[in-house]
């Protein structure tokens, strides 16, 4: 029978006897377990399980609030935070989005309009004339003619239009040349490599050198020779034509050659800025004589 001096000792310890029973174990250590930290409903539960009770009394609403706080200073202080690169990575902006499927559509177009690639392709057979008018828009063709016009030409303001000219077809193989090394952008992968006199930034596509050399030359000479109007239109028609065939031919995509349009009529306005007047002339003349 215990004694009332037991009973008092437990009562006023303000333990949990049936608790601090359970986890002395086999060692003889016994754990006292507060109640301010102990819910009402695990207090009510101990005498039947008190093993369950002290789990769950660690896995409290409290506990796991401080444990999510330590796992939230413990990664931000330890530096296993995501890098900026990967979330950028994991969150694409509309504008990479937009530009991922603007280079989609024009690979898939480029692919389904280069139907003169190659021989066995639906349209084969005009191949021959596509390369035609490929030569028509390349830069030697255009160089030898200017050149040959200058010389030929008596009057002064006809080598002042041929040397601006000149001027003009250096100044578009320089750019073309310098924004290809820049950007490096292969050729379609249904291109074949029988270009007439290619040099080794040709094996890169962006911009097409052909389309931006159009556009410049029929700015030119519509603005600066007296064509009459069907001329005029044969000339646009032409431009036009020499863009379309670096599509069909395969040489291109489709943005290389709106973009060499459009950089051809910008390099346009770059000429008429460092247009040389007849006294440049003359004294280039004179040095050459």
């Amino acid at each position: 029978m215990p004694s009332p001096k037991a009973r008092n000792t437990g009562g006023r310890s303000g333990s949990v006897p049936a608790t601090a029973t359970a986890a002395a174990g086999g060692n003889g250590r016994y754990e006292f377990m507060s109640l301010s930290r102990t819910p009402a409903h695990l207090l009510q539960r101990q005498g039947s399980d008190p093993t369950s009770a002290r789990l769950r009394a660690s896995e409290s609403p409290t506990r796991r609030r401080g444990s999510g706080s330590s796992n939230a200073s413990t990664s931000s202080t330890g530096g296993q935070q995501l890098p900026e690169e990967d979330c950028m990575r994991l969150n694409p902006s509309m504008i990479g989005i937009a530009l991922s499927s603007l280079l989609a559509v024009d690979l898939w177009l480029s692919k389904r309009l280069g139907v003169c690639a190659c021989e066995d392709s639906s349209w084969g057979n005009v191949r021959p004339l596509m390369k035609l008018v490929e030569i028509s828009g390349h830069g030697i063709p255009w160089l030898i003619g200017t050149v040959y016009c200058l010389y030929k030409s008596d009057s002064a303001a006809g080598q002042e239009v041929m040397l601006n000219l000149l001027m003009a077809l250096v100044l578009d193989m320089l750019l073309v040349g310098v924004v290809k090394a820049v950007v490096r952008r292969r050729r379609p992968a249904h291109n074949r490599m029988d270009m007439f006199a290619s040099f080794s930034v040709d094996r890169y596509s962006f911009p097409s050198g052909h389309a931006t050399r159009a556009a410049m030359c029929a700015r030119f000479l519509l603005a600066h020779l007296v064509l009459a109007a069907p001329l005029r239109v044969l000339v646009l028609l032409w431009a036009a034509f020499v863009g379309l065939s670096r599509v069909l031919l395969g040489r291109h995509n489709v943005t290389d050659v709106a973009f060499g349009f459009f950089m051809g009529y910008c390099q346009y306005n770059l000429v008429e800025a460092l247009w040389l007047s007849p006294g440049v002339l003359q004294s280039m003349m004179g040095q050459l004589e």
